[in-house]
């Protein structure tokens, strides 16, 4: 979906490293630097806002961004938080070979400027804690895994004991934040209904529908299209001429694609709607990621028709946006 901008209003470029925050601004050329305090964040806002810009786009950088994201969201500013890959090669394309932060905050301009880019939405601020501890969550998870992998290819005794603390440790950890998730869940009423509404889903628990809420704020306001392409689960043409290349599925975001696919697992077991789905692709003869990543999308789509109605679930809960 493109942004709909009006011919002369500013786009701003910020790019974002650990202590400053480089903007720039697209057609006037106004260029400045901030730190990264709350103070400085705060009046680089404010100075942004007064601009009544179009929209402002900045990369994701693992979180460093957050903080002035939120700060325009809360003024009502557009913002456009960029995957850093499809940002370079939009640079590239239009002749930035070379990288500064004077080029990477003017490229963001341009990118903006383009229209190929419209404002996203992020967590609110009731469940933005929700959001910090999901990606926790996530982060422990990966580290479980890893010390695991670690301890089935180490022999050593006194190694293997140290990697059994510390998965011990990492675990207690883990199961101390999904009390922590579901505490937060909790104490919002708007989440808890939200939660309880995709937990009616068979396959669905607590912190799966915490992820996606926090993944995937979106949720609910979308069509099935939009559902299916944010989360990674549309399958993508890849055709030239007479040749009808594979469909394959790309991109989207991360944490709700992981989310969807140990959900959507479940479900071809538990879930009727799924299992059907999944048993029908397979007697077609697809290959079982195939018939996996179809429940997956289906399964987006009835969780955001379920927000968007106000719905619980049904087996025969609609499937179209």
């Amino acid at each position: 979906m493109k942004s709909r901008k009006r011919k002369h209003d500013p786009v701003v470029g910020i790019d974002v490293s650990k202590d400053t925050l480089d903007a720039g601004v697209l057609p006037s050329g106004e260029e400045w630097t901030s730190g990264q305090s709350p103070e400085e964040i705060s009046a680089m806002a404010d100075r942004i806002a007064a601009l009544k810009p179009a929209l402002v786009v900045l990369e994701a950088t693992g979180g460093l961004e957050l903080p002035v994201v939120y700060a325009l969201v809360e003024r009502g500013v557009p913002v456009h938080r960029a995957e850093p890959r499809r940002a370079r090669y939009f640079a590239r394309a239009v002749g930035l070979l070379a990288k500064s932060d004077r080029i990477d905050k003017f490229g963001l301009a341009r990118f903006g400027a383009s229209g190929e880019l419209a404002p996203q939405t992020f967590p609110a601020e009731g469940t933005r804690q929700l959001d910090a501890l999901t990606t926790r969550r996530r982060q422990l998870v990966e580290a479980i895994t890893a010390e695991t992998n670690r301890l089935g290819a180490t022999t050593d005794p006194e190694a293997r004991a140290s990697i059994e603390r510390h998965l011990a440790w990492l675990r207690g950890e883990l199961k101390a934040l999904e009390a922590q998730i579901e505490a937060c869940q909790a104490a919002d009423p708007e989440t808890c209904a939200k939660v309880e509404r995709l937990c009616s889903v068979p396959g669905v628990g607590k912190v799966t529908a915490a992820v996606l809420l926090s993944a995937l704020p979106e949720l609910g306001t979308l069509d099935r299209w939009q559902a299916a392409g944010l989360s990674g689960t549309a399958p993508l043409n890849d055709d030239s001429g007479k040749r009808q290349g594979k469909r394959r599925t790309w991109g989207g975001r991360k944490d709700a694609r992981c989310a969807l696919y140990m959900a959507a697992l479940v479900g071809t077991r538990f879930n009727p709607v799924l299992r059907d789905v999944y048993v029908r692709l397979l007697a077609e003869g697809k290959e079982k990621k195939v018939a996996l990543t179809a429940c997956m999308r289906k399964l987006v789509v009835i969780l955001n028709a379920m927000l968007r109605d106000g719905t619980t679930w049904r087996p025969t809960a609609p499937a179209a946006a």
